[in-house]
Protein backbone atom coordinates (compact mmCIF):
# COMPACT_ATOMS: atom_id res chain seq x y z
CA UNK A 1 0.00 0.00 0.00
CA UNK A 2 1.10 3.54 -0.75
CA UNK A 3 3.06 5.45 2.10
CA UNK A 4 5.38 7.59 0.13
CA UNK A 5 3.21 10.46 -1.66
CA UNK A 6 4.44 13.47 0.50
CA UNK A 7 8.65 12.50 -0.02
CA UNK A 8 10.75 12.96 -3.16
CA UNK A 9 10.22 10.07 -5.22
CA UNK A 10 7.20 9.06 -3.83
CA UNK A 11 3.90 8.86 -5.98
CA UNK A 12 2.35 12.39 -6.48
CA UNK A 13 -0.24 12.66 -8.81
CA UNK A 14 -1.84 10.44 -11.24
CA UNK A 15 -4.28 11.68 -14.38
CA UNK A 16 -5.88 9.76 -17.23
CA UNK A 17 -5.80 11.33 -20.71
CA UNK A 18 -8.49 10.05 -23.31
CA UNK A 19 -9.62 11.14 -26.18
CA UNK A 20 -13.77 11.67 -24.50
CA UNK A 21 -13.58 12.99 -20.61
CA UNK A 22 -17.16 13.18 -20.09
CA UNK A 23 -17.71 8.85 -20.91
CA UNK A 24 -14.56 7.92 -19.19
CA UNK A 25 -15.20 10.24 -16.03
CA UNK A 26 -18.58 8.56 -16.31
CA UNK A 27 -17.03 5.35 -16.35
CA UNK A 28 -15.12 5.83 -13.14
CA UNK A 29 -17.81 7.70 -11.19
CA UNK A 30 -19.70 5.05 -11.65
CA UNK A 31 -17.16 2.09 -10.90
CA UNK A 32 -15.27 3.54 -8.05
CA UNK A 33 -18.07 6.22 -6.68
CA UNK A 34 -16.30 9.10 -7.47
CA UNK A 35 -17.38 12.64 -8.29
CA UNK A 36 -15.56 14.69 -11.33
CA UNK A 37 -15.37 18.00 -10.97
CA UNK A 38 -13.83 20.39 -13.83
CA UNK A 39 -11.41 22.86 -13.26
CA UNK A 40 -12.84 25.04 -16.14
CA UNK A 41 -12.60 26.04 -19.84
CA UNK A 42 -9.17 27.64 -18.96
CA UNK A 43 -8.05 24.20 -18.13
CA UNK A 44 -9.34 23.04 -21.30
CA UNK A 45 -11.67 20.17 -19.68
CA UNK A 46 -8.98 18.96 -17.32
CA UNK A 47 -10.61 18.05 -14.30
CA UNK A 48 -10.26 16.08 -10.64
CA UNK A 49 -11.27 12.81 -9.70
CA UNK A 50 -12.30 13.03 -6.22
CA UNK A 51 -14.22 10.92 -2.99
CA UNK A 52 -15.46 13.22 -0.36
CA UNK A 53 -14.01 16.17 -1.78
CA UNK A 54 -10.62 14.64 -1.58
CA UNK A 55 -8.50 14.15 -5.03
CA UNK A 56 -7.85 10.66 -5.94
CA UNK A 57 -7.05 11.34 -9.57
CA UNK A 58 -7.85 13.39 -12.70
CA UNK A 59 -8.62 13.72 -16.26
CA UNK A 60 -7.80 14.97 -19.37
CA UNK A 61 -7.64 15.11 -22.81
CA UNK A 62 -5.37 13.46 -25.27
CA UNK A 63 -2.88 15.93 -26.19
CA UNK A 64 0.40 14.45 -27.87
CA UNK A 65 -0.14 13.50 -31.76
CA UNK A 66 -0.73 9.66 -32.10
CA UNK A 67 -1.53 9.05 -28.04
CA UNK A 68 -3.24 6.07 -27.23
CA UNK A 69 -5.76 6.47 -23.82
CA UNK A 70 -3.67 5.83 -20.19
CA UNK A 71 -2.82 6.73 -16.57
CA UNK A 72 -0.20 8.77 -16.27
CA UNK A 73 1.71 8.16 -13.15
CA UNK A 74 3.32 11.25 -11.45
CA UNK A 75 6.64 10.92 -8.64
CA UNK A 76 7.68 14.11 -6.87
CA UNK A 77 10.51 15.70 -7.40
CA UNK A 78 11.89 18.95 -5.64
CA UNK A 79 13.46 20.30 -8.99
CA UNK A 80 11.88 19.16 -12.28
CA UNK A 81 14.54 20.78 -14.07
CA UNK A 82 17.02 18.81 -12.43
CA UNK A 83 15.30 15.52 -13.05
CA UNK A 84 14.84 16.38 -17.09
CA UNK A 85 18.30 16.55 -17.04
CA UNK A 86 19.09 13.02 -14.84
CA UNK A 87 16.38 11.65 -16.98
CA UNK A 88 18.24 12.11 -20.26
CA UNK A 89 21.63 11.60 -18.77
CA UNK A 90 20.37 8.12 -17.76
CA UNK A 91 19.37 7.35 -21.28
CA UNK A 92 15.23 8.56 -20.95
CA UNK A 93 13.75 11.04 -23.08
CA UNK A 94 12.03 15.15 -22.50
CA UNK A 95 8.40 14.54 -23.95
CA UNK A 96 7.15 17.09 -21.93
CA UNK A 97 9.86 20.23 -20.76
CA UNK A 98 9.61 21.04 -16.89
CA UNK A 99 6.74 23.99 -17.29
CA UNK A 100 4.38 25.81 -14.67
CA UNK A 101 0.94 24.27 -14.15
CA UNK A 102 -0.96 27.73 -13.00
CA UNK A 103 -0.07 28.26 -9.74
CA UNK A 104 -0.53 24.45 -8.55
CA UNK A 105 2.99 23.46 -9.51
CA UNK A 106 5.74 22.18 -12.52
CA UNK A 107 5.39 19.02 -14.27
CA UNK A 108 7.33 17.74 -16.83
CA UNK A 109 7.08 13.95 -18.84
CA UNK A 110 9.21 11.91 -20.02
CA UNK A 111 9.99 8.20 -21.12
CA UNK A 112 12.14 5.79 -19.28
CA UNK A 113 14.74 3.71 -21.72
CA UNK A 114 12.51 0.70 -22.27
CA UNK A 115 9.67 3.50 -23.45
CA UNK A 116 7.19 4.00 -20.14
CA UNK A 117 6.14 6.91 -19.94
CA UNK A 118 5.81 8.72 -16.17
CA UNK A 119 5.71 12.31 -15.57
CA UNK A 120 6.84 14.27 -12.14
CA UNK A 121 5.73 16.59 -10.02
CA UNK A 122 7.12 19.21 -8.55
CA UNK A 123 3.98 21.52 -5.92
CA UNK A 124 3.94 24.64 -5.14
CA UNK A 125 -0.21 24.99 -4.23
CA UNK A 126 -1.61 21.88 -5.06
CA UNK A 127 0.81 19.35 -2.94
CA UNK A 128 -0.89 15.98 -4.45
CA UNK A 129 -3.19 13.51 -4.40
CA UNK A 130 -5.00 13.93 -1.35
CA UNK A 131 -6.67 10.56 -0.60
CA UNK A 132 -4.95 7.14 -1.23
CA UNK A 133 -5.23 2.89 -0.34
CA UNK A 134 -8.68 3.50 0.46
CA UNK A 135 -11.69 2.28 -1.79
CA UNK A 136 -11.84 4.29 -4.86
CA UNK A 137 -8.59 5.61 -4.75
CA UNK A 138 -5.28 4.22 -5.90
CA UNK A 139 -3.06 2.12 -3.76
CA UNK A 140 -0.16 0.60 -5.63
CA UNK A 141 1.66 1.05 -9.09
CA UNK A 142 3.23 -0.93 -11.04
CA UNK A 143 5.69 -0.88 -14.35
CA UNK A 144 5.57 -3.59 -17.07
CA UNK A 145 8.70 -3.24 -18.48
CA UNK A 146 10.43 -4.90 -21.91
CA UNK A 147 13.85 -4.66 -19.99
CA UNK A 148 13.63 -4.58 -16.11
CA UNK A 149 17.49 -4.43 -15.59
CA UNK A 150 18.39 -1.35 -17.37
CA UNK A 151 15.29 0.62 -16.12
CA UNK A 152 15.35 -0.41 -12.20
CA UNK A 153 18.91 1.42 -13.16
CA UNK A 154 17.49 4.05 -14.45
CA UNK A 155 14.94 4.77 -11.44
CA UNK A 156 17.45 4.09 -9.20
CA UNK A 157 19.68 7.10 -10.66
CA UNK A 158 16.62 9.39 -11.70
CA UNK A 159 14.54 9.33 -8.19
CA UNK A 160 16.47 7.79 -5.82
CA UNK A 161 14.36 4.61 -5.55
CA UNK A 162 15.61 1.75 -3.41
CA UNK A 163 14.62 -1.59 -5.38
CA UNK A 164 14.25 -5.47 -3.50
CA UNK A 165 13.60 -8.39 -6.38
CA UNK A 166 11.31 -11.09 -4.76
CA UNK A 167 11.72 -14.25 -6.76
CA UNK A 168 7.98 -15.50 -7.86
CA UNK A 169 8.71 -18.96 -8.98
CA UNK A 170 9.53 -20.57 -12.36
CA UNK A 171 11.97 -17.55 -13.15
CA UNK A 172 9.68 -15.11 -12.74
CA UNK A 173 11.56 -12.02 -10.58
CA UNK A 174 9.22 -9.14 -9.39
CA UNK A 175 10.66 -5.93 -7.92
CA UNK A 176 9.59 -3.66 -5.82
CA UNK A 177 10.76 0.22 -5.37
CA UNK A 178 10.15 3.42 -3.41
CA UNK A 179 11.74 5.92 -1.98
CA UNK A 180 15.76 5.72 -0.81
CA UNK A 181 16.40 5.27 2.81
CA UNK A 182 12.42 4.17 3.67
CA UNK A 183 12.91 0.33 3.32
CA UNK A 184 9.60 -1.53 2.62
CA UNK A 185 7.54 1.09 4.76
CA UNK A 186 8.08 3.27 2.03
CA UNK A 187 7.23 1.03 -1.25
CA UNK A 188 4.95 2.26 -3.56
CA UNK A 189 5.10 0.34 -6.81
CA UNK A 190 6.12 -3.08 -8.72
CA UNK A 191 8.53 -3.52 -11.57
CA UNK A 192 7.98 -7.01 -13.76
CA UNK A 193 9.54 -8.43 -16.73
CA UNK A 194 7.14 -8.56 -20.06
CA UNK A 195 7.83 -12.16 -20.79
CA UNK A 196 8.76 -12.87 -24.79
CA UNK A 197 5.81 -13.99 -25.63
CA UNK A 198 3.64 -11.17 -24.19
CA UNK A 199 6.36 -8.81 -26.26
CA UNK A 200 5.67 -10.75 -29.18
CA UNK A 201 2.16 -10.41 -29.40
CA UNK A 202 2.35 -6.72 -29.31
CA UNK A 203 2.89 -5.47 -25.05
CA UNK A 204 5.05 -2.25 -24.52
CA UNK A 205 6.49 -0.81 -21.68
CA UNK A 206 3.21 0.74 -19.61
CA UNK A 207 2.79 2.09 -15.59
CA UNK A 208 -0.40 1.20 -14.53
CA UNK A 209 -2.47 2.09 -11.25
CA UNK A 210 -4.03 -0.32 -8.82
CA UNK A 211 -7.59 1.22 -7.56
CA UNK A 212 -8.26 -0.66 -3.94
CA UNK A 213 -11.50 -1.86 -4.05
CA UNK A 214 -14.12 -3.97 -1.72
CA UNK A 215 -14.65 -6.65 -4.19
CA UNK A 216 -12.54 -7.34 -6.76
CA UNK A 217 -14.80 -9.53 -8.43
CA UNK A 218 -17.84 -7.55 -8.22
CA UNK A 219 -16.16 -4.43 -9.93
CA UNK A 220 -14.92 -6.20 -12.55
CA UNK A 221 -18.56 -8.07 -13.23
CA UNK A 222 -19.83 -3.96 -13.32
CA UNK A 223 -16.17 -2.60 -15.34
CA UNK A 224 -17.04 -5.06 -17.78
CA UNK A 225 -20.66 -4.50 -17.86
CA UNK A 226 -19.70 -0.63 -18.64
CA UNK A 227 -17.61 -1.07 -21.94
CA UNK A 228 -14.41 -2.00 -20.20
CA UNK A 229 -12.15 -5.44 -20.93
CA UNK A 230 -10.55 -7.49 -18.37
CA UNK A 231 -7.09 -8.70 -19.40
CA UNK A 232 -6.23 -10.45 -16.15
CA UNK A 233 -9.48 -12.11 -14.53
CA UNK A 234 -9.49 -11.98 -10.70
CA UNK A 235 -6.58 -13.88 -9.04
CA UNK A 236 -5.75 -14.05 -5.21
CA UNK A 237 -1.80 -13.55 -4.92
CA UNK A 238 -0.80 -14.68 -1.38
CA UNK A 239 -0.39 -12.20 1.18
CA UNK A 240 -1.30 -9.38 -1.09
CA UNK A 241 -5.02 -9.69 -1.63
CA UNK A 242 -6.98 -10.65 -4.85
CA UNK A 243 -6.66 -8.77 -8.18
CA UNK A 244 -7.42 -8.17 -11.74
CA UNK A 245 -6.20 -6.00 -14.38
CA UNK A 246 -8.88 -4.02 -17.15
CA UNK A 247 -8.55 -1.66 -20.27
CA UNK A 248 -11.46 0.88 -19.71
CA UNK A 249 -13.57 1.70 -22.51
CA UNK A 250 -10.90 3.58 -24.30
CA UNK A 251 -8.39 1.01 -24.06
CA UNK A 252 -6.82 2.72 -20.84
CA UNK A 253 -5.34 -0.18 -18.37
CA UNK A 254 -5.58 -0.11 -14.75
CA UNK A 255 -5.79 -2.79 -12.18
CA UNK A 256 -8.25 -3.00 -9.06
CA UNK A 257 -7.27 -4.94 -5.35
CA UNK A 258 -8.90 -6.13 -2.53
CA UNK A 259 -5.98 -5.69 -0.18
CA UNK A 260 -5.54 -8.66 2.15
CA UNK A 261 -5.18 -6.03 4.55
CA UNK A 262 -7.21 -3.45 3.47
Amino acid sequence: MLTSTQVPGGLAWLDLGTPDIDTAAAFYESLFGLRFQSAGPEAGGYGFLQKDGRTVGAIGLLTEEGAHSAWTVYFRTEDADATAKAVEQAGGSVRVPPAEVFTAGRMAGFADPAGAEFAVWEPRDTDGLELVNEPGSVSWIELYTTDAETVKEFYRTVLSWDTRDMPMGEGVVYTIAGPAGGGERTMHGGIMQLPPQNQDAGSRSEWHPYFEVEDCDATVTRAKGMGATAIIAPVDTEGVGRIAMLLDPFGAPFAVITSATA
